[in-house]
């Protein structure tokens, strides 16, 4: 266990007390990807025609609405969210077929989306977000991305820590009697929320390029720390 891993695992031991805690340091990674979830949905959603990046029932619902004749809801950009999220998908459904090691997938596709952040970055930083092209690449950058992480997220299963769809975790809070569970569920909501309020701070403030900075450096940040544990800090025992 490297120096970077080892507070991931004694976190994600915290949130599965009592040595219940079958996947190594992945429950607190997870926590961080839902971080990034927060603040590129801020970026999506405030910067890009109203899309999300990473909630495809949003983008369903905005479909409708632009279909039906909404104004500032583009059908156009809601299909390409849910059509670039999707290839993100497929693309780590096919490397999943290569990869049999959770942890080495996760790390893997986590790179991947770091990549993928990085590039959106880049064109923050280069053209912006309001022009048409612009925004164009951002949407699927980083749709893409978010799928990738949605895919592999969804393979590992760990319960409580989808990274995106918070409706199960708030109908757990309210209808399920307290305990660890609830813990995990109330961690994936705060930390929704904290990247949500530093995105729209960010996005608001200096724009796009600063706050996909951090978006880049959690991704950096959780594939370094998980790759060490590929033969079994990040998959389960």
């Amino acid at each position: 266990m490297n120096r970077t891993q080892g507070p991931l695992r004694r976190a994600a031991d915290r949130l599965f007390p009592d040595g219940t805690n079958q996947y190594g340091a992945l429950p607190a990674a997870l926590v961080l990807l839902t971080v990034v979830t927060g603040v590129v949905d801020a970026v999506s959603y405030l910067g890009l025609d109203h899309v999300f990046v990473a909630n495809m029932t949003g983008n369903v619902v905005f479909l409708g609405f632009a279909l039906a004749g909404a104004a500032n809801l583009s059908a156009g950009a809601s299909l390409l969210a849910i059509a670039t999220f999707m290839a993100g998908a497929w693309a780590t459904g096919r490397l999943a077929r290569r990869v049999a090691d959770p942890g080495r997938l996760f790390t893997t596709a986590t790179g991947a989306h770091a990549a993928l952040a990085a590039a959106a970055l880049a064109v923050a930083l280069v053209a912006g977000h309001r022009s048409d092209g612009a925004r164009t690449a951002l949407t699927a950058l980083l749709a893409v991305g978010m799928g990738m992480q949605n895919a592999v997220v969804l393979r590992l299963a760990v319960p409580d820590f989808t990274t995106t769809v918070l409706t199960r975790a708030v109908t757990g809070v309210a209808a399920d009697p307290p305990g660890p569970a609830t813990t995990r569920r109330l961690v994936s909501l705060a930390a929704m929320l904290t990247g949500a309020l530093c995105g729209t701070v960010l996005q608001l403030g200096p724009g796009s390029g600063a706050a996909l900075v951090p978006v880049v450096a959690l991704l950096v940040f959780v594939a370094v720390a998980t790759a060490s544990g590929q033969s079994g800090g990040t998959s389960r025992r």
